[in-house]
This record gives C-alpha cells, sequence and structure tokens, in this order.
C-alpha cells in the first residue's frame, strides 16, 4: 500500500523534474523502505527543512517529525506557498 506524497509549488520538482503541469501537485506513491518520519522524505528527496512552510499528514498541520505509517497521505508545501489556515476541533 506505502503512502502518498504530494509536492506543491517549487517542490514538484524534486519529485518529477520534467513535469510541467503547473498549478497541480506533483503526487508520488512511496513505500515505506526506510521511511519512518516526515524527516525521512525530505532526506530522501533532498529537500531542506528551511523550504518547507507547512506539512500536512492526514490533512492535519504536522511537524517533521511525525511518524509516517501505511496509507497515509503527506502534502508538502514550499515557503513561497505559505498558508494562512485555522485548524479547530469543534464538539458538540
Amino acid at each position: 500500500m506505502g503512502i502518498i506524497l504530494k509536492l506543491y509549488g517549487d517542490l514538484r520538482e524534486k519529485g518529477s523534474p520534467l513535469d510541467n503541469n503547473l498549478g497541480i501537485p506533483c503526487t508520488l506513491n512511496l513505500k515505506l523502505n526506510n521511511i519512518g518520519t516526515v524527516f525521512d522524505i525530505l532526506k530522501k528527496y533532498k529537500i531542506e527543512l528551511n523550504e518547507i512552510s507547512h506539512i500536512f499528514v492526514n490533512g492535519k498541520y504536522s511537524s517533521p517529525s511525525i511518524e509516517v505509517k501505511e496509507g497515509d497521505r503527506i502534502g508538502l508545501f514550499p515557503k513561497r506557498m505559505s498558508l494562512i489556515f485555522l485548524e479547530m476541533t469543534i464538539t458538540e
């Protein structure tokens, strides 16, 4: 099964340097071989932490030290695409 990695903006080039579909994230299906955290993904694709503005794992804002597991969806956004977002928990 593995994980799904989406690279947005300039980070697209790290996953597929020949992909010119601007505005569409580069989507990669990865096996979990030697990948335990988001840090491992950054290392694998030679992405420096200072290139990242936001990391989302399964739709939740996350840190690079979070563990990844089978079926996870990871989105990496570059500094040039920093987002303004609000994460809320609503209880009834």
